[in-house]
This record gives structure tokens, C-alpha cells and sequence, in this order.
């Protein structure tokens, strides 16, 4: 009987299907998914699409692919692609992703999901009409701190949660081309690093719904038509009220990159660097330092493969990804009205 066992689990993997899939975009990120998928087993990458065929090539030769293109089509009407991975400036998302799904492919898309929160809604209805999934690149859902810091507001330790704040900064620096043009990206610091940060925070508590967002934005280290300076305050329907900031080119930030604080009536939680601290009484405190694995950079390339591996298990098995259109939408939905409230000086409510 055992053996019979062992048999059926080797004949099961042997016909396991292969899940071919392509990307689209040949930028910074998508060396990060790439590298991802080459670590999934029964995954085929038979196609590159990039801006220029001579993009495409170099990317193509760099991680052995067959195919390169700088046609998106070649890609959307090819009906033995099961899913591609879309990286390409923030304008395309959508056109892209509509037409691949229109065409019966799987769709990952990097953040934000789409242009705005009107985009996104149409990514759902035609996803949903074809009958096909979508998943957004809000990577750190797969970090093993932020699920250690979750992990603990969901036990209970730190008691209610009243309030947080979460930031996604790049202290003396901030990124050029086509994130500082507004046609192509939607928006500034706020759609590039503060998506983020409303997406890990949001997480982190369990993904509460936003209720409502009041944001003062601003634009103070360039010469561009978006935003390098945001602060939003976010309620969210279990009372939590969360603190996100973002921008470019800050001359301080609090830790790395990207940070978050949690606080609650009996202790804080800190993500990078990730520690607890409980109350034990009045000035006094206990600290825990978890024993967590050792991070080779910031944003580690265990995220991605972990993004990766859930998007081809998704595809395999029909299963809805998370993050996936709810998640996408609801941080387009914030985004959107911290842009509005910024514009009027007014809270805007969900």
C-alpha cells in the first residue's frame, strides 16, 4: 500500500502541468520576479515584452528565455501563455492587463494596480466577466516580519490597537523618468512608496476597511508635475486611525526604506527593525527581539519568489489570490482620496 502511495504521489508530480507564463516590462523589478519564478517548479518563461526589441533581447539573453518581443500582442494572443507578469510604467497597466485577461490569461500586476481607483474597477469587472485572477504586487504581505508583527496584533498582546504610523521614504534620493511624470505614473511618492505602506499597515491589522482620509501633499524637491512629500491620516472601521508617510529625497527617514510602528493599550510592535515592546507598568516595559532570519537587503528576493510561487499555486489550483482586485482597489480607493482631500483641505470619507 505504501508503495502504491509513493507511485501515485510520482505520477501525480510527472503529469503536474506546466504553467507558461511571460513578462511584460523588462525594468528594475522584473529581475526580482524573474529570479522568483525560475525558483517554482513546472514553470516555463517563454516570453519577454519590453519597450524596444533590443530591451527585450538583452533581458531575454540575461535569463535564457526564447522569446522577446516589444509587441504586447505577441504575448496577449498567444493561447498557450497561461499568465503574465506586468512591470511596466503605471499608464499601461490597465490596457494591458484588460487585454491579457480578455484573452484568458492570469494577470499579476505591479503596484499600484492601476492609474487610479476607476481603473481598477474596470480591471475587476472584465476579470470577473472572463473569469480570470488577478494579483497586485504588494510584496510585503510575504515578509517574515511583517507577519511576526502581525502575528502578534493578532493574539492580542498588544492589546486594542488606537493607532499607527507607517512611511515609505527615499532619504537623498528619489527615482527619475517616468515616476516623476504624472501621464505615466498617476502620481508621486505617494503612488510609488505610499501604496506600501497603506497595504503592509493595513494588512498588519488584519485588513480593516478605510472609513475615512484626510492627506496634506506636496511637492518640495523638484521640478516634476507629482508629489515627493505626503502625509495621510486614515480611520479605519475598527477605530484604528493610521499615520502613512511617503516621498522622495527626504533628508531624514526613520529606518529603512520603508518602517512601520504599531501602537496598543498594552505594548507597541516595530517593523524594521522588528521588536515588541510590552507594558509591564508604569515605566517599565519588557522588549522581544524575535530570532528571525537574517535579511540580505531590504526588499530580500525571498518577497518576490514567495509573490511568485503564490501567483503560479493560484493559477494552478483557480484559487483567488490575495493580494489580489479587493486589496489592488482598496489602496487605489485611499490613494485617490488623499489625492482628493490634499486638493480640497477636506476629509474625504469612503
Amino acid at each position: 500500500m505504501f508503495l502504491i502511495g509513493i507511485r501515485h504521489f510520482i505520477k501525480v508530480e510527472n503529469d503536474m502541468k506546466t504553467i507558461k507564463i511571460a513578462l511584460i516590462g523588462a525594468g528594475y523589478i522584473a529581475d526580482y520576479h524573474i529570479r522568483g519564478l525560475q525558483c517554482v517548479p513546472e514553470v516555463e518563461i517563454v516570453a519577454v515584452v519590453a519597450r524596444t526589441n533590443e530591451s527585450a533581447q538583452k533581458f531575454a539573453l540575461k535569463y535564457g528565455v526564447a522569446y522577446s518581443y516589444s509587441d504586447v500582442s505577441k504575448v496577449a494572443n498567444d493561447p498557450n501563455i497561461d499568465g503574465v507578469i506586468i512591470s511596466t510604467p503605471n499608464q499601461f497597466h490597465a490596457p494591458y492587463a484588460l487585454d491579457c485577461l480578455k484573452n484568458g490569461k492570469a494577470v499579476f500586476l505591479e503596484k499600484p494596480m492601476g492609474i487610479n481607483a476607476q481603473e481598477g474597477r474596470q480591471i475587476g469587472k472584465v476579470a470577473k466577466e472572463y473569469g480570470q485572477l488577478v494579483m497586485v504586487g504588494h510584496m510585503w504581505r510575504f515578509d517574515t516580519d511583517t507577519d511576526y508583527v502581525k502575528d502578534a496584533v493578532a493574539s492580542g498582546k498588544l492589546g486594542k490597537i488606537f493607532k499607527t504610523k507607517g512611511y515609505g521614504i527615499h532619504e537623498n534620493w528619489g527615482p527619475s523618468g517616468w515616476f516623476t511624470k504624472k501621464e505615466l505614473a498617476g502620481g508621486g511618492a505617494l503612488a510609488d512608496m505610499g501604496v506600501h505602506a497603506i497595504d503592509s499597515i493595513r494588512y498588519v491589522l488584519g485588513d480593516p476597511k478605510p472609513v475615512k482620509v484626510y492627506a496634506r501633499i506636496a511637492t518640495n524637491f523638484g521640478e516634476y508635475d507629482v508629489d515627493d512629500t505626503g502625509i495621510l491620516v486614515i480611520t479605519w472601521d475598527n477605530g484604528t486611525e493610521s499615520i502613512i508617510e511617503s516621498g522622495w529625497w527626504h533628508p531624514h527617514m526613520d529606518g529603512p526604506e520603508a518602517g512601520a510602528g504599531v501602537f496598543g493599550t498594552k505594548g507597541y510592535a516595530s517593523l524594521f527593525p522588528t521588536f515588541l515592546k510590552i507594558t509591564k507598568g508604569e515605566e517599565s516595559f519588557e522588549k522581544i527581539v524575535p530570532d528571525l532570519p537574517k535579511r540580505e537587503e531590504h526588499c530580500d528576493q525571498i518577497i518576490y519568489t514567495r509573490q511568485m510561487e503564490h501567483f503560479v499555486e493560484c493559477i494552478r489550483n483557480k484559487e483567488t489570490p490575495v493580494p489580489g482586485i479587493l486589496e489592488g482597489q482598496i489602496v487605489l480607493d485611499i490613494v485617490d482620496a488623499a489625492y482628493e482631500s490634499a486638493k480640497t483641505g477636506e476629509v474625504v470619507h469612503l
